[in-house]
């Protein structure tokens, strides 16, 4: 298997199903939990000398988090619903307790922090959503944690691409710190499936071929990209979820598209 591709384990006392940290993915910045609580789990932790952003993927819950209380937040069941999350931002630092109030599906991204920003609730409606693309290269984004949000490190974005439709695409890359043209951020992919039983496939590959792997992967799996371009294909009768997390050396998102492949489509992912 490949060493850029973590498969889910069955739940820890935190319902911890997947864990990513720097250490395990020898790089710098990103790290990526996913857990699942079932109702009335409370999971506890302080976030240390990182900055998180706490993803209800799917349920509800409490999150109490640097003395702030989000009561009862989550109201999508399935990522498949076509709405966007809820989400709580907090500082390195910061103690934070989630409380499940129902089956709760519960993304933990982390990455380097400064202290710079208070701990805050992203709600659904302050999150843009946009369609990319066109044809069967066509996406949905909800942007919960761009850019043009406050945070020291991180950038968080979920994407649905339509069964039978490729993302990522054409194949980009940010793997070089050459700002303005491009930026060098490491990323995580925490796929979902619907129906769960399907695949989907994803390439990471550089330019020299150095790096050149191509993956199935299923529902829970998470795929690593230290560099390289890295596009995904969704088959036909699957549609395809997954949560990014972006980190690097400055929060910013500038990347190249592979010059073999630009042609097909001008806009920017």
């Amino acid at each position: 298997m490949s060493s850029l591709l973590s498969k889910p384990s069955d739940p820890d006392a935190d319902g911890n199903v997947q864990h990513i940290t720097p250490e395990t993915a020898g790089w710098g910045h990103v790290g990526f939990d996913m857990h699942h609580l079932a109702p009335d789990q409370v999971l506890s932790r302080n976030t240390g000398d990182r900055e998180v952003c706490l993803v209800i993927v799917s349920g509800r819950a409490t999150i109490k988090a640097g003395g702030e209380v989000y009561e009862d937040i989550g109201e999508r069941l399935s990522v498949f619903e076509q709405k966007a999350p809820y989400a709580v931002y907090a500082p390195n630092g910061t103690d934070v307790e989630i409380t499940a109030l129902s089956d709760l599906e519960l993304a933990v991204a982390s990455a380097p922090g400064k202290g710079s920003h208070a701990v805050r609730l992203i709600r659904p409606e302050d999150i843009a959503t946009s369609t990319r693309g066109d044809g069967t290269n066509t996406r949905h984004v909800y942007d919960i944690l761009p850019e043009s949000e406050p945070a020291d490190s991180l950038l968080v974005v979920e994407v649905i691409t339509p069964s039978g439709s490729w993302s990522s695409y054409p194949p980009h890359k940010h793997d070089t710190h050459t700002l303005p043209d491009e930026s060098f951020l490491e990323e995580t992919y925490y796929h979902r499936l619907n129906p769960p039983q399907g695949f989907a496939f994803q390439r990471v590959y550089t330019d020299d071929r150095s790096l050149d792997e191509t993956m199935a992967v299923h529902d829970g799996d998470v795929v690593m990209v230290p560099k390289g371009y890295h596009p995904v294909g969704a088959p036909h009768g699957y549609d395809l979820y997954y949560l990014n997390v972006m980190a690097g050396p400055e929060r910013i998102w500038r990347f190249r598209n592979d010059p073999d492949h630009d042609w097909i489509a001008p806009q920017k992912k």
